[in-house]
């Protein structure tokens, strides 16, 4: 039988031997093989064989797996971090110091893993390569070093990701991002809610912000500020975020406790994002046709959900945010039929606004020249009146 199904199965009695002579003989073909199924095996299975591994090493065998570091997975590096540390604790520091400045990626994502167990008096003379590593384009090595700086609790590196949130390139603010969810700076997630709002990239902030604070604690605290975040977490789906999504963001529970509650218009308008994205999931086979089973059911458990709220009892209140300063307008015009309420729209402020419902009107087939003449009116950007002009 082939050695990864037998580490991998159900019987102790095979797997605990392929596991020992793995580690006994340092066999780096077969971890090879096993990091290979990475994206094949369930978590669980990845998490028994970690345990198996663990199980497999003892005094005369983990530097064994020194040997194993120029395979990188995310799956066994924390079981090979901390049994390196257990059995060799701080007597193997300079050693893995010398792979963290002389290995390759992996080999680094695997030392820093190891420094987070490690004595932090004796890490913190690393911490300018450490910075370094937090900024590496091999996002295991970043993200394993961004994680030990939060365990350091730099202040450094920290400041440093707030003074990127405030800069004009929002690719350098969406880094920013990244890394203060990663550190785990729960303080300034209002911070980046502001900068989500402003930004072009806001849905992908948006997928970012309930691996820091889950949606229900952003509800609990501002209530339409949680709303906002799943306004763009339901737009992104399912281009910018994986619908396995649903999951990490208990989308389905969150649908059902907001209709069960004091409907708002943010949350009626949210319910109504929803039930028209998970329509489109639905009714398009390709969407789901990659997805997991357990995906497809959660994503149809979702569409049924919502297929039975009162659409007319939701219409009802999200005209509420059809006003210029409102967050939530360019979500809301998307479901107005009314042709006054959009050509009142014409005189805001905003000009992408005025871009936005002349578009509306241009797909209703309701766009007439004077709507054109009352926009450009209001309109002073130069680029955007020549799409005006040509519409």
């Amino acid at each position: 039988m082939d050695l990864i199904k037998k580490l991998t199965g159900k019987n102790p009695s095979e797997y605990e031997p392929v596991a020992k002579a793995m580690v006994d003989n340092s066999d780096l073909e077969l971890f090879s093989k096993l990091v290979e199924q990475d994206n094949f095996l369930f978590d669980f299975i990845k998490e028994n064989v970690a345990r198996r591994i663990q199980k497999a090493c003892n005094k005369d065998n983990y530097l064994n797996l020194l040997n194993f570091l120029g395979v990188y997975s995310p799956s066994y590096d924390t079981v090979i971090a901390e049994v390196l540390h257990n059995f060799g604790k701080e007597t193997i520091f300079d050693r893995i110091k010398d792979i963290f400045l002389s290995g390759n990626d992996s080999q680094k994502a695997y030392a820093v893993k190891y420094f987070s167990f490690a004595d932090k008096g004796m890490v913190r003379e690393l911490l300018p390569q450490i910075r370094e590593a937090s900024k590496s384009d091999f996002e295991p090595m970043a993200v394993n070093a961004v994680e030990l700086l939060s365990l350091l609790n730099d202040e450094v590196s920290k400041n440093e990701a707030l003074q990127k949130l405030n800069s004009a390139d929002e690719f350098e603010q969406f880094n920013a991002v990244e890394f203060l969810v990663v550190f785990g700076a729960k303080d300034v997630v209002a911070q980046i809610i502001e900068v989500m709002k402003k930004s072009s990239l806001s849905e992908n902030i948006a997928a970012e912000i309930p691996y820091l604070v889950p949606v229900e604690e952003l509800i609990k605290e501002d209530f339409d500020n949680g709303m906002l975040v799943l306004c763009n977490i339901i737009n992104a789906l399912p281009e910018i975020i994986s619908l396995s999504a649903v999951f990490d963001y208990n989308l389905f529970e969150l649908f059902e406790n907001l209709y069960c509650s004091n409907l708002t218009s943010t949350s009626a308008l949210l319910l109504m994002l929803a039930k028209k994205k998970f329509e489109m999931l639905t009714e398009n086979e390709e969407y789901l046709f990659d997805c997991d089973k357990n995906t497809k059911e959660e994503v149809l458990t979702i569409h049924d959900l919502l297929s039975g709220v009162n659409v007319n009892k939701l219409n009802s209140l999200l005209y509420e945010e059809l006003y210029d300063e409102s967050d939530f307008v360019f979500f809301a015009i998307d479901f107005v039929d009314e042709v006054a309420e959009l050509e009142t729209l014409l005189e805001s402020k905003n000009q992408t606004l005025i871009l936005k419902v002349l578009s509306l009107m241009k797909e209703k087939g309701i766009l007439k020249p004077e709507y054109k003449e009352l926009a450009l009116q209001n309109i002073t950007s130069a680029d955007i009146k020549r799409i005006v002009e040509v519409m």
